[in-house]
């Protein structure tokens, strides 16, 4: 990737509906998807047909393309990453990073023997009401309050409660929330968390998560919360508040983003592309931003390293709640072979 601005190949290795979202991305933005790959050669060549791409088999990645936006299974996503970077591509990997923190170590360590190439798909890190949020932070004084929510219905497709998948709503839909509340707390000038607290709810005809309540404490004295259930209504709410002794925060991401500052409305950028949610929710920018840190030797903003430290937390909110809320203390110290499900159900 030569310049910025020149349009590339944008492969993809999954073809999802997550996948769509970036392919449609990358077409928005003036590049090309070369190439489709998915564990369903009808899927991929379905996927393929909509972008006149042609359909590969995972091996065959990155096929050409000088990004792959890789959308598999959270199983597959340690050796699918470290594999592109090794064959020369830049890696756009969705979250969750991955399901142990050994797989996280490894994709770590990779990314930094191939210059920073990889940026972990914490999407909404780049939507503008979250970095208008992140921006404006600053200004709250010393924190009191910080909470953030993502609330929703169970999905109907996908293998999201399964063992294989490593984790429930808080490992696939929490990460999300726990990023922004993460964003916004260092912002503010609180540094990491020091220790993590949460409570697991489960659902019917499976052994996973459904509700998950996290609290996030920090050595100011800030405690920070973080809800992610798949136990809401049939409408989406996603949400943040963050106070201080100077002022208060409050955003809206679904359904609809929108900011007010005091309670006074902050303007947003207006879109500017066919596909509204794709500006919104920040999925043009951040494929966008992967291709401009790249061409310029940058580690994007949502590196290896922050996936990762997403995910001690969220290793230490599981532990957590299999020992019924006992604090966790952070860095997180207990088993990095074992997923987020294996360390709720051992306690």
């Amino acid at each position: 990737m030569s310049s910025p601005d020149q349009p590339i190949g944008v492969a993809l290795c999954g073809a999802g509906m997550i996948s769509l979202a970036h392919a449609t991305a990358a077409r928005s933005l003036g590049h090309t998807v070369t190439a489709v790959a998915s564990r369903s050669p009808q899927r991929a060549a379905e996927v393929a047909s909509r972008f006149d791409a042609r359909a590969v088999s995972y091996a065959e990645l990155p096929a050409g393309a000088h990004v792959v936006a890789v959308a598999t299974p959270p199983q597959c996503h340690a050796d699918d990453a470290i594999r592109l970077l090794h064959a020369g591509a830049a890696v756009l990997l969705e979250k969750p990073l991955c399901r142990t923190l050994d797989e996280a170590d490894r994709i770590v360590d990779a990314a930094a023997r191939h210059h920073g190439r990889l940026l972990y798909g914490e999407n909404l890190a780049y939507a503008p009401v979250v970095q208008r949020m992140v921006a404006l932070a600053p200004r709250l004084g010393a924190l009191t309050h910080l909470e953030v929510r993502a609330l929703q219905s169970l999905p109907t497709w996908g293998d999201f409660t399964s063992d294989e998948w490593g984790g429930g709503a808080l490992f696939d839909l929490g990460v999300h929330p726990l990023a922004v509340a993460l964003l916004l707390a260092n912002a503010a000038g609180h540094g990491r968390p020091a220790a993590v607290r949460a409570a697991l709810r489960g659902g019917e005809g499976h052994g996973s998560d459904e509700h998950a309540e996290v609290w996030l404490r920090y050595r100011s004295g800030l405690v920070a919360s973080v809800v992610a259930s798949w136990q809401a209504g049939p409408e989406p709410m996603w949400d943040a508040q963050v106070a201080g002794d100077a002022g208060v925060l409050r955003a809206e991401l679904i359904p609809a983003p929108m900011l007010e500052y005091n309670g006074d409305e902050v303007a947003l950028p207006p879109v500017t592309g066919e596909v509204a949610a794709l500006e919104q929710y920040g999925y043009s920018a951040q494929l966008a931003a992967l291709v401009h840190d790249v061409a310029h030797g940058r580690e994007p903003m949502m590196s290896a390293a922050f996936g990762r430290e997403v995910l001690q937390v969220v290793m230490a909110a599981y532990t957590s709640a299999g020992r019924r809320g006992e604090e966790i203390v952070l860095p997180f110290s207990g088993p990095r072979d074992l997923t987020p499900l294996e360390l709720w159900r051992r306690g």
